[in-house]
Order: C-alpha cells, then sequence, then structure tokens
C-alpha cells in the first residue's frame, strides 16, 4: 500500500472519530462546572445541574417556566414564582434523540418500531443479502446467496411520537420471503420459506414485550425438484403460531432478549420454539461516520430435540436521522441446522458477508 493511501485512510478515521473525540473533551469539562447554560427556548436560558442522578431544572428568570427539555420523562412545576422542572432522563447515557417523548396519543401508521427485530436473527423479517460458503455436514457445498426481501411496519400505536426509542402499544405487521440461490447451479433457486405475522407490542423507558401469530411455511425451487428428483425427498414445514418475547436496553445501545413460541398448528414442525441473544447498535442518528455493531442469537426447536443454530454477527451500522431505520454491513457467522426449514434436518456452517435494513 502506498504512503498516499496510508495517508488519505488515516484522514478519513480521523474525521470521522476527532468529533465524537471533542464532544467527550467538551462533555467532561462541563461535567466539572456546578452546572451547565442551556437554551431551551429563544427567551430563556436555564441551569442543569446533577444531585443524587436527579436533573434540576431552574429557569434563570420568574417568568413562565421554559419548555423542558425533551429527553425527560416526568416533570414537576414549582409554581409561577418559582418555576423549575425536575425529572429524570430517559436512560442513562449522552443521547438525547428523542422527540415528543412526554405526550401520548393516538398515531396512525407512526414512525418506529416498539419491538425490534432480532439482529442476528436470521428468520426476521427484513431487507438483507448474505453472500455465505456453506458447509453440509463436513461436505463442503459452495457459495450461495441468502436474500430476505420483506420487512416490518407499525399500523397504529397509542404512546408518544419517538422513532428512536417510541414507549406506548403498537400493532405492526410483518412479512418477509427467505430466499436461497446457488451460485454452482446458474443462480438457481434452492428454496424459499415465507413468514408473515401480526405482533402487538408495548414498550416502556427501556424495557419491551411482545406477543402475536407469526406463520411460516417452506417451498422447494422448481430447478432443485427437477435436479434433485426423485432422491430427495421434500417436507412440508409449516407451523402457525403465538410468541411471547421480552427486551431490555441494559445500556443506551445494549439489548437482551428471549422469546418463545408455541405452534397451535404444524407440520412436520413440532409446537415449541425458543430465542435469546444479545446485541449493540447505534440508538441515535449516526451521520456518515456510522459506529460498530454486534449480535449473537441463539434459536433452539422441538423438531430438533431442543438443538438449532448459533448465528454471531458484527460489523459497521448507519442509524437513519428520521424513522429510526438501521443500515447495516459485516460478517456473518451460522452454525446449526439449516436456516432454510425446507432443509431443516441438515447441518450447516455459513461464514459470509451481509448487508441488512432494518426499520
Amino acid at each position: 500500500m502506498s504512503f498516499r493511501c496510508i495517508t488519505l485512510s488515516a484522514l478519513l478515521v480521523a474525521a470521522c472519530f476527532l468529533p465524537a473525540v471533542v464532544a467527550d473533551a467538551q462533555q467532561a469539562e462541563s461535567s466539572s462546572a456546578a452546572g451547565v447554560l442551556v437554551r431551551v427556548d429563544d427567551s430563556a436560558l436555564t441551569t442543569v445541574a446533577d444531585e443524587f442522578g436527579s436533573s434540576i431544572i431552574a429557569t434563570s428568570n420568574g417568568d413562565a417556566p421554559p419548555r423542558p427539555p425533551e429527553n425527560y420523562a416526568s416533570f414537576s412545576h414549582g409554581g409561577e414564582n418559582d418555576s423549575y422542572f425536575q425529572g429524570q432522563p430517559l436512560i442513562e447515557g449522552d443521547c438525547a434523540c428523542c422527540g415528543g417523548c412526554d405526550f401520548w396519543g393516538w398515531t396512525l401508521l407512526p414512525e418506529g418500531i416498539i419491538y425490534r427485530s432480532y439482529l442476528a436473527g436470521v428468520n426476521e423479517s427484513r431487507l438483507g443479502l448474505r453472500i455465505n460458503h456453506i458447509a453440509d455436514n463436513d461436505d463442503d457445498e459452495g457459495a450461495f446467496f441468502d436474500g430476505t426481501l420483506g420487512g416490518r411496519k407499525g399500523i397504529i400505536r397509542y404512546g408518544n411520537r419517538d422513532a428512536f426509542r417510541p414507549e406506548g402499544f403498537q400493532l405492526d405487521i410483518e412479512a418477509a420471503a427467505h430466499v436461497r440461490l446457488s451460485f454452482q447451479e446458474d443462480m438457481d433457486v434452492q428454496a424459499t420459506d415465507y413468514r408473515v405475522g401480526v405482533p402487538f407490542t408495548y414498550g416502556w423507558c427501556n424495557k419491551q414485550i411482545k406477543f402475536g401469530y407469526w406463520h411460516v411455511s417452506s417451498h422447494l425451487g422448481d430447478e432443485f425438484i427437477l435436479r434433485n428428483a426423485p432422491n430427495f425427498t421434500r417436507f412440508n414445514y409449516a407451523k402457525d403460531s403465538l410468541v411471547l418475547g421480552y427486551s431490555e436496553y441494559v445500556t443506551d445501545d445494549f439489548r437482551i432478549y428471549a422469546e418463545a413460541s408455541w405452534a397451535f398448528w404444524s407440520d412436520i414442525a413440532e409446537p415449541w420454539e425458543f430465542q435469546f441473544g444479545f446485541e449493540k447498535a447505534p440508538r441515535c442518528p449516526t451521520g456518515f461516520c456510522g459506529a460498530p455493531f454486534y449480535a449473537v442469537n441463539g434459536h433452539l426447536r422441538q423438531e430438533l430435540d431442543f438443538g438449532g443454530n448459533f448465528v454471531a454477527q458484527a460489523g459497521w451500522a448507519w442509524r437513519a436521522d428520521e424513522g429510526g431505520g438501521l443500515l447495516r454491513v459485516g460478517v456473518h457467522y451460522y452454525n446449526g441446522r439449516s436456516s432454510q426449514r425446507s432443509f431443516w434436518n441438515q447441518h450447516e456452517k455459513q461464514i459470509g458477508i451481509g448487508i441488512w435494513y432494518d426499520n
């Protein structure tokens, strides 16, 4: 690599990380003072002081109190001549990107998802594409495209209007087609799993719960059937399930979760499935520089005697300025029974790269 390339790379890295370093230094400098002067509207200044984990915000004059900062969850008002607000931040950290957090109401087609999809969950509804090298039962199978064409959208919400960490009750709809294409067979379709679901979610502070219905059915590709018949046995894998999940943001951008689903109707599949994992990704808008992410997911299924698969992903992510969407690029590792349920009883090892977009 030439000296010019090294220099340009160093400048690019410095341009991305220097603003964050300066911001941290400014924050450290301001925290050592008695208070921080903050403008809350065009006519009032406030002084913020931290005492015992709470924040007291007092106006600089005796007029009507200014509009409280939007990253505070609750406030008390001292009166017309003694104007102040007191409250706790929504979540610890230096990220205050929520809007309209103190007002709940009805919203049709809201921005943001209360209970977000699991980043390392390969069967979630999203847009995504992975290029995988797959080995099956220790035999080298070659390269495949694993694509996901789908997404998730809020239909109606009773809650706030925050797109990045919304609170309230929300009804969503999701759908996706998970398709596998073979490089070795002229990009023939190997199999496709179809998923649809209707989750009902509730979020408060840094916690979320989900209850809903989802359906999955698997279908082999026509070319795969013609090429492998009559030696391959087709499995009509399908199930209709109820799901209950819980997630919690331990810090501003680190999440843990677990869910259980039970099928009230199934073919080939057994009723119970369990998922659990953790992930770290930027909560707030990142701009062009982005931020690192990593995610780990475990998935257990009853028809596999509660075996299943393990997934790990890591890379770089960008959070949109509006709407809360998350774009990721990174590396992908998968070990366990096949992510395509037409091959539900086959073992796979996947190593690849991918790009994903979640609402």
